[in-house]
């Protein structure tokens, strides 16, 4: 006999077995290894993640706060600017009405200086009084009509000068 057959049948079957379960059992806790590794990986990687976003919202946060302030600094210009020009404005306004009235006494005198060469001009020969007369009277008109253009057009273009360098200004300081 040989020593195989020195053991029983069922001994050899039940060393099998146990041969078969321990490998079993070797296979489970190497598994069982290999998934806590995977376990610590997936939660690495999970910190990871939540790293990277709160990192992220922290970024979009300053980036928010520095829109936000960047808006601030060019609509605190711009209303600057718009306050400047509006006070440029009204002296130019102020300028203007006294630019006017100081026009008015002129075409006053303008009126008078007219009554007074037609008063004086009666003693002169009729062809000689109508000649001056009607010189004087084209002139005075000529002269009041210059005089309100000049004084419209001289108005117009100070506003737009104002608001051209007003606008400028916030251009200027926006581009900076």
């Amino acid at each position: 006999m040989t020593w195989v057959g020195a053991a029983p049948a069922w001994a050899w079957w039940l060393i099998a077995l146990v041969l078969v379960a321990g490998g079993q059992q070797y296979r489970v806790m190497v598994a069982n290894g290999e998934a806590a590794v995977a376990r610590g990986d997936a939660a690495k990687s999970y910190l990871a993640l939540a790293d990277y976003r709160l990192q992220v919202a922290e970024r979009d946060r300053r980036a928010a706060a520095q829109a936000r302030q960047e808006e601030k600094r060019r609509q605190s210009l711009a209303d600057e600017e718009g306050e400047s020009a509006r006070q440029k404005l009204e002296l130019a306004q102020g300028r203007a009405a006294a630019a006017e009235s100081a026009a008015g006494g002129l075409r006053g005198e303008i009126g008078r200086l007219r009554a007074g060469r037609s008063a004086t001009c009666d003693t002169i020969a009729a062809q000689q009084r109508k000649a001056g007369t009607s010189a004087v009277v084209v002139l005075g008109g000529l002269l009041e009509d210059a005089d309100r253009m000049a004084g419209s057009c001289a108005a117009a273009l100070e506003r737009s000068r104002i608001a051209g360098l007003a606008c400028e200004s916030i251009y200027n300081g926006l581009t900076k």
